[in-house]
């Protein structure tokens, strides 16, 4: 299990582990700086003291000096090498001079030794280190004490700091729990910090996209009951015609309604299903190559019969109308499924609408790198007053002269969300001029494999 994790618990560990080590830092850096300063103090000590003996005529110990630990030693030789002067002799000092500050190292620890030649005698001042360590210390001390007394306060600040900076996130939290699907309104945005601001817009952005998508989807279910009522009124109508035929005719002829309705209900709650796969999010299907001249020529082969039967002349045009095999195939990279079921609705509806004697021709091509298919009819054509509603879900433009006006709906609608989820760029224009109307073509232009 995955601990949980705390912005506050981070940030205050963080910022009291920062503190604590700025202060052992700053005890360092202290100790550091009175150790160099005790060491220039008691090294010019030393240098006075011998000056100040210079010339003073001393012989053997001199019994007024108390000895002690940390007490300066002082020796003092003549001309030929002979001490003179001894004050401690129960400290363990080299018995020889060498002229300047020295550090002599002893049994009893480290001596910082100054000596110098004057009127004929060398004199020799040493005092213990330890001294000058205790001093360093002790002025260190005083120093960081004051701060090791205030760190609780500035740890408490820190903690209260974190809290308040954390309080505009906890609002933001509070707010957004009151929302609802009924109730997706934005969230406010004034009075908050910089950095919660961009988390804000984003959530707000967000709550308008899950809005909108929530119409939608309220809408569409709305309009799919709708549309879903008056077939399957239908049916249930012919259904008790068919209970009250007294002859055979009558009979058959309900029959014959009643399997007409349910093919109409059938294509509906088919179209509807397709359209929710082609929902965003609802199936994420992985792209593949897909060959749009063979899905084409079986689309084609599937609607043959159909077209056959309408009066109307189905086929492939362009430079793959006539060769069994291609020996170029124009490949696409998407989803074969979603695929069919764009052409399968665009021939569909370009056969419904064309009037017996028509024509339908299905063209697939590359331009500039580009995979191009479109699909061109001889039926009345949509006015371009109404080119931009067809793509709406349930609409249907009234198409006087066809032969079969009956429909969903959803053709068009279905087709420009799979083109969305392909990056395809449909258009509608002119097809094939006939004596219904100019005709409509749809072409689509996907980008190249790869791309």
């Amino acid at each position: 299990m995955t601990p949980v994790r705390s912005i506050r618990r981070e940030l205050v560990v963080w910022l009291a582990a920062g503190l604590l080590v700025a202060v052992a830092a700053a005890a360092i850096a202290t100790y550091m700086r009175a150790r160099a300063e005790a060491n220039e103090i008691f090294d010019y000590q030393l240098r006075q003291m011998a000056a100040s003996l210079t010339g003073v005529p001393l012989a053997g110990t001199p019994g007024g000096l108390t000895p002690g630990a940390d007490a300066l030693v002082v020796q003092v030789w003549d001309r030929n090498g002979v001490q003179i002067f001894l004050s401690q002799p129960q400290q363990p000092l080299p018995q020889y001079a060498q002229l300047g500050f020295n550090t002599v190292g002893t049994a009893a620890g480290e001596w910082r030794v100054f000596s110098t030649l004057a009127g004929g005698q060398v004199v020799q001042v040493a005092q213990p280190m330890s001294v000058r360590r205790e001093l360093a210390a002790s002025m260190a001390l005083r120093t960081i004490v004051p701060l090791l007394v205030v760190a609780p306060l500035l740890a408490l600040f820190v903690w209260f700091g974190v809290a308040r900076g954390l309080r505009p996130l906890e609002r933001v939290a509070a707010a957004l729990g009151k929302r609802s699907p009924g109730v997706l309104e934005p969230l406010a945005e004034v009075g908050l910090p910089n950095e919660v601001r961009p988390l804000v817009h984003a959530l707000n952005s967000l709550l308008g996209r899950l809005d909108r998508a929530l119409g939608a989807q309220r809408a569409f279910i709305a309009d799919a009951a709708h549309e879903l009522r008056t077939p399957l009124t239908a049916v249930h109508l012919q259904a008790q015609l068919a209970e009250r035929a007294t002859t055979d005719a009558e009979r058959r002829t309900a029959l014959v309604l009643l399997r007409a309705g349910l093919t109409r209900a059938t294509h509906l709650v088919e179209q509807l299903l397709t359209l929710a796969r082609e929902e965003p999010g609802v199936a994420e299907r992985s792209f593949a190559p897909v060959n749009l001249v063979e899905l084409s020529r079986s689309i084609v082969g599937d609607h043959a019969a159909i077209a056959a039967a309408r009066g109307v002349d189905l086929g492939i045009a362009g430079d793959h109308a006539d060769s069994a095999t291609d020996a170029t195939p124009v490949v696409v990279n998407g989803d074969a499924a979603g695929l069919r079921a764009l052409l399968s609705n665009l021939v569909d509806n370009a056969v419904r609408y064309t009037p017996s004697g028509g024509r339908v021709d299905v063209t697939v091509k590359r331009d500039a790198g580009d995979a191009i298919l479109a699909v061109r009819d001889s039926g009345p054509g949509i006015p371009a007053s109404e080119q931009g509603r067809v793509f709406d879900r349930f609409y249907r433009v009234p198409a006087p002269g066809a032969t079969d006006v009956s429909g969903s709906g959803l053709g068009l609608a279905i087709v420009k969300r799979i083109a969305e989820r392909h990056d395809a760029h449909i258009t509608l224009g002119p097809g094939l001029a006939g004596p219904s109307g100019e005709g409509l073509g749809v072409t689509l232009r996907f980008p190249a494999a790869g791309a």
